[in-house]
């Protein structure tokens, strides 16, 4: 039977997994993000100890250089020029194909999951940091690399917000104000923590700003919010609420949907990745 290798690489663990054609998550094994000569053989050995894939999908954390496979300058610790395509592509003998860790997702949910029958979207996941991946009539958005819509600028009232923003690159970008890692430092505690109220009316302004955003631009026919902050119970309704005003009656009317894959959105489309190159063969 077919299978397909598919990796969701994240900043803490690597999800390894096999997938079958209908995209159905047969085998999978959890990776911690240790060392790239730690992590990335312990993922190749994982697909040497079950049937071989045909081809194997990498969706990483980035931000990535499509067309060498390598990271790029990250903040996460030795990972800087780090090589993970080679890797399964020599070890394993298969097509590789790469992309994002949002992509990645938004390429799982379009096939499998909240943007079936969709042709356009934007997934975006908010939890420590802010990723967004975008689909395009049917395949990821890819220009000069890849869309990187975390730390687009967003609108920033100082007197109800005076928190400065925690982005290293772009301070009150939108990642700098409504990551789960800003919610953290401007409230003092994790965002799973914080009660009802203030602390997620003003993340639902953020996210509903980036939403407006995207729809202005990119024009999908969906936003997809995802994540461990993006799940948290209500936001999205809140997000669709300030969303709708913002756009004032102007036909900026693109809907916004949980995933319909769950926390499997990432991993699928990198299965969808692999399916993707082996084609391309």
């Amino acid at each position: 039977m077919i299978r397909y290798g598919a990796v969701e690489a994240g900043g803490t663990k690597w999800v390894c997994a096999l997938a079958d054609t209908d995209g159905k998550i047969v085998a999978t094994e959890v990776v911690p993000t240790t060392t790239p000569d730690e992590t990335i053989p312990a993922a190749v050995d994982f697909f040497r100890r079950h049937p071989a894939p045909v081809a194997v999908g990498v969706a990483t954390f980035g931000p990535v250089d499509l067309a060498t496979g390598h990271i790029m300058a990250t903040p996460k610790p030795g990972w800087s020029g780090t090589d993970v395509v080679t890797p399964f592509r020599e070890g394993l003998g298969v097509p590789v194909g790469l992309d994002t860790d949002v992509n990645g997702a938004a390429i799982g949910e379009l096939r499998y999951g909240a943007g079936r029958g969709l042709h356009t979207l934007a997934y975006m996941t908010v939890g420590t940091g802010i990723g967004v991946g975008v689909i395009v009539d049917g395949r990821p958005l890819h220009g000069r690399t890849h869309p990187e819509a975390g730390h687009m600028l967003v609108p920033h009232d100082t007197e109800r917000d005076p928190f400065a923003g925690m982005c290293p690159f772009h301070g009150d970008c939108l990642e700098g104000l409504a990551s789960g890692s800003s919610m953290r430092q401007r409230w003092g505690r994790p965002a799973q923590d914080l009660e009802d109220g203030e602390p997620w009316e003003l993340e639902a302004d953020y996210l509903a700003k980036a939403v407006h955003n995207l729809a202005s631009t990119l024009s999908p026919q969906a936003v997809i919010i995802g994540g461990g902050v993006g799940g948290r119970p209500g936001l999205l309704d809140l997000v669709r609420a300030r969303a709708a005003g913002l756009a004032g009656g102007y036909a900026l009317d693109t809907l916004i949907f949980a995933p319909g894959l769950g926390n499997l959105s990432g991993v699928t489309g990198a299965a969808e990745l692999a399916r993707m190159a082996l084609d391309a063969t």
